[in-house]
């Protein structure tokens, strides 16, 4: 079996088991799900980037999924404090 159709058929697994699913947490759900679902999707997409750039043969596309990684953990961080149990978020902007 060709190594870009095992790949490309990996990819498209993660699409369907990971991408939909998370979005569709994302969607609907109290704020703790809706967060799982963001995490969930975000680190579902980062495989779905790795996966394509090595289906295209181009290292240089991995700073995506590098910098999204970064970007997501500090999304996750500032997100959190946002859900603090007794927490207005408009109380949490207004202290800034």
């Amino acid at each position: 079996m060709d190594t870009a159709i095992l790949w490309s058929a990996v990819t498209l697994a993660l699409l369907l088991f990971g991408v939909v699913p998370s979005l569709f947490l994302a969607a609907r759900g109290t704020d703790v799900q809706r967060l799982v679902g963001l995490q969930l999707l975000t680190g579902s997409s980062i495989m779905v980037l790795i996966g394509l750039s090595i289906i295209v043969g181009q290292s240089s596309y991995l700073i995506v999924p590098l910098v999204l990684a970064v970007l997501a953990s500090i999304g996750t961080l500032v997100y959190t404090r946002l859900l603090k149990p007794g927490t207005d978020a408009q109380a949490v902007r207004d202290e800034e």
